[in-house]
């Protein structure tokens, strides 16, 4: 069995940070397991590829709920990248870190380390910005972030129009104000995507102390005692396993990572029992707390030459702009689609926002899975940026190359519901607003609804996730957590979790950058250790 100081469970937005960071003392022997592929192609790089990566399983799990019984028993689609940089690789690239509140409530809860004042630090680490060089941001770190290589001019109607209905506009997300309505900064550079593989694992692949397997998904962690030791997980058609003389840390995300706990006897003992796994740590927790941003989208058929359409005219114009990407590394091939948004109040007498505004220079419905997309439109998503509602991940079965039961129990609590009906009538005021008047042609989906009974209607009939699930790994100082302020697995030694899954509540906001946030701060703890 090969023996490592370290060994990393999962080569996404954490699990690069992690690899890279470890390994920079040569001193330390790290192994990283990546059950993807190397997330390099073309697919990846050119950020328009999102187009094909998010709807389709080409390096994507493709996973799917179960039945929603607050949205008419649907089954919603929930991609997460596979291959190197994780969901970094085919997502939207936007970079948001949420409200600063978020993470003084982490702090309030329990998890000393955690306030706003102590993770931006690690936030600054990460970042390179091309336009902001401040106390807010770091401007050396690996991640490149700045602005889209776009130059659409859709998204000035779009902040026009916001500004007519009477909406403040915001310079940066991530500085002194987050509320408003302005441009994403996203994670590329020269028009290219930067995925966390690509900011941190490329530039030091060839380090001697730093081993990178793809293709190896993993199965379990095994146990001697209450000691997490090794790995065992299956490439090329074999079992393997590798040992860990230090910790293994699991950082296979929000889904994966509670799947990977139960099927190495760590969750809840009843219903490990019940599928035939011996039990090692009974801690119930492990699983629950799912959150998620659920996301309603309204939909407008447009006329404009800067819209992502596929009809023949569309098809022509993307032939174009192909010829001006290879030539330029600008233009429609460099855009996330999701260009502008922001940050709003549904009720002023809140103290920090309620629901986030992607604003998509497409017509994006069910994912980009649906010949609707033949149209030249733009959409507008609004989503409930702090949902009450807690589901759960579960195992579904005993077999590791099984999905898990994913269940994020959407709208169960009814006040989520409400944001989004009020998100719904604020979205809309910024779509009638006189600004899109050139462009409008006709509403899809929504045209005749207006009442309340019909919004809400409308809202369990087409609502989807926006990609940000999180807290199934729970950190805290109670007994229903799973890790605590130092990412440790409770009950047991040499065993960590650190991804999107410790959020013990969802931040306000796109959860890559606070992700990468978290594995900064985790390289910290374990130097420490």
């Amino acid at each position: 069995m090969d023996s490592f100081d370290y060994v990393i469970v999962g080569g996404g937005a954490a699990g690069c940070v992690l690899a890279s960071r470890l390994s920079e003392d040569p001193t330390v022997r790290v192994c990283l397991l990546e059950a993807g592929g190397e997330g390099r192609n073309w697919l990846v790089r050119v950020p328009f590829g999102m187009v094909l990566s998010v709807p389709t399983p080409l390096i994507n799990w493709g996973f799917k709920t179960v039945p929603q019984k607050e949205l008419n028993g649907r089954r919603l689609y929930q991609p997460r990248g596979r291959a190197l940089g994780g969901s970094s690789a085919i997502n939207a690239m936007i970079y948001t870190r949420g409200h600063p509140s978020d993470y003084d409530a982490w702090a309030a809860a329990g998890n000393r380390g955690w306030s706003w004042s102590e993770v931006l630090p690690y936030f600054k680490r990460t970042e390179a910005n091309a336009r902001w060089r401040d106390d807010y941001h770091g401007d050396d770190g690996p991640l490149p972030v700045g602005d889209a290589f776009t130059d659409n001019p859709m998204h000035a109607v779009f902040l026009d129009a916001a500004q007519q209905a009477g909406f403040p506009r915001t310079d940066d997300f991530n500085g002194a104000r987050q509320e408003g309505v302005g441009v994403y900064q996203v994670t590329q550079r020269m028009g290219e995507r930067w995925s966390a593989a690509r900011a941190y694992l490329e530039p030091h692949v060839l380090r001697a102390n730093l081993c990178v397997l793809t293709g190896a998904r993993a199965r379990r962690v095994l146990f001697e005692g209450r000691r997490a030791h090794a790995v065992e997980y299956r490439r090329g058609g074999r079992i393997h396993s590798v040992a860990a003389r230090a910790e293994i840390i699991v950082c296979a995300g929000t889904f994966q990572s509670p799947q990977l706990l139960m099927l190495s006897g760590v969750g809840d003992g009843e219903a490990l029992r019940r599928c035939g796994i011996a039990v090692v740590q009974h801690l119930p927790g492990v699983g629950e707390n799912l959150q998620d941003h659920l996301d309603y989208t309204l939909i407008h058929r447009a006329r404009s030459p800067h819209l992502i359409g596929f009809s023949p005219r569309g098809v022509a114009h993307l032939l174009r702009e192909l010829v001006r990407y290879q030539r330029e590394r600008r233009g429609m091939l460099a855009t996330n689609v999701a260009e502008a948004g922001g940050f709003l109040k549904t009720d002023a007498a809140l103290a920090k926002p309620d629901v986030q505004l992607h604003f998509c220079v497409a017509i994006v419905h069910n994912h980009g899975r649906t010949l609707r997309h033949l149209f030249h439109g733009y959409s507008l998503h609004v989503c409930v940026l702090r949902p009450a509602s807690r589901g759960s991940v579960r195992l579904a079965s005993a077999d590791p190359e099984a999905a898990p039961a994913i269940d994020p129990a959407y709208l169960s609590e009814p006040r989520d519901l409400d944001v989004l009906v009020r998100g719904f009538r604020l979205a809309r005021r910024i779509l009638d607003a006189p600004a899109f008047a050139p462009y409008r042609r006709r509403e899809l989906f929504t045209a005749n609804v207006h009442s309340e009974e019909e919004i809400r209607a409308a809202i369990r009939a087409r609502s989807e996730t926006i990609y940000h699930p999180a807290g199934t790994c729970r950190m805290g100082d109670d007994r229903s957590a799973v890790v605590d302020a130092e990412l440790r697995v409770r009950g047991v030694d040499g065993l960590r979790v650190v991804d999107a899954s410790v959020m013990p509540t969802l931040i306000g906001g796109n959860t890559q950058a606070p992700t990468m946030m978290i594995a900064e701060k985790a390289a910290d703890l374990l130097r420490r250790a």
